[in-house]
């Protein structure tokens, strides 16, 4: 095993134990993937995420072929989407209790919030609905996610991109936190949306958010 094979290994375990704690998968649900020189490594599947470690990721060639274990179920979405986006390392995937939950209404995301545009766009769609593990969910989710970073997969969950494991995480939690803020939002009425306008001002300004080397240093949440 490379080198490079052992960090990834490593840190797509500690991203597992990140979101499990953080709450956005529970059991054995939701799954995680990094690009390789080969194909892609993947969690497992039907291993419970506290027992998950770095030996326990499965590789998965172009082909589809695994080696090292049994690759989750949703490995033809991963492996769709890696494909489409060459500009995209890293595949986070969980039924995340809010997002799910708008996801079960089939309703996307609106511009409701300026942080919206950390999925790329000024909105996050909604996916047309496909059994879980097919090919067909992974063509919906390729085309919910054209132009975008994220999305949600009608009745089932959420899906977040990034050119690191470490951006596809933070993205994760983003959106479920957004899905949050919006239910709540809709709890007391309708949300007043931002304008075409606004979402293009915040999208110039927040072009290299969340995109710098890893050399710098952390920037903060860009206040409005």
């Amino acid at each position: 095993m490379s080198a490079a094979t052992r960090q990834q290994r490593d840190a797509l375990a500690r991203a597992a134990s990140d979101l499990y704690r953080a709450g956005l998968n529970q059991g054995t649900e939701g799954n995680l993937s990094m690009r390789t020189g080969e194909g892609m490594l993947i969690t497992p599947s039907g291993l419970p995420w506290e027992e998950i470690g770095a030996g326990h990721m499965v590789g998965v060639d172009s082909h589809g072929n695994a080696r090292g274990g049994r690759p989750s179920s949703e490995w033809p979405l991963h492996r769709a989407i890696l494909d489409a986006r060459s500009e995209i390392d890293a595949v986070v995937h969980t039924h995340s209790s809010f997002a799910t939950t708008l996801a079960c209404l089939r309703r996307g995301l609106p511009p409701f919030h300026y942080m919206i545009a950390m999925a790329g766009g000024p909105d996050i769609r909604c996916s047309r609905y496909a059994t879980f593990g097919t090919t067909a969910l992974a063509e919906a989710a390729v085309e919910a996610l054209d132009g975008r970073r994220a999305c949600l997969l009608a009745n089932h969950g959420l899906v977040a991109l990034g050119e690191t494991l470490d951006q596809a995480v933070m993205l994760a939690l983003t959106v479920e936190k957004l899905c949050e803020q919006y239910w709540r939002a809709c709890q007391l009425g309708e949300p007043v949306l931002l304008t075409e306008q606004d979402m293009a001002e915040v999208m110039e300004r927040m072009a290299d958010y969340g995109h710098a080397p890893r050399s710098r240093p952390p920037r903060g949440d860009p206040a409005p």
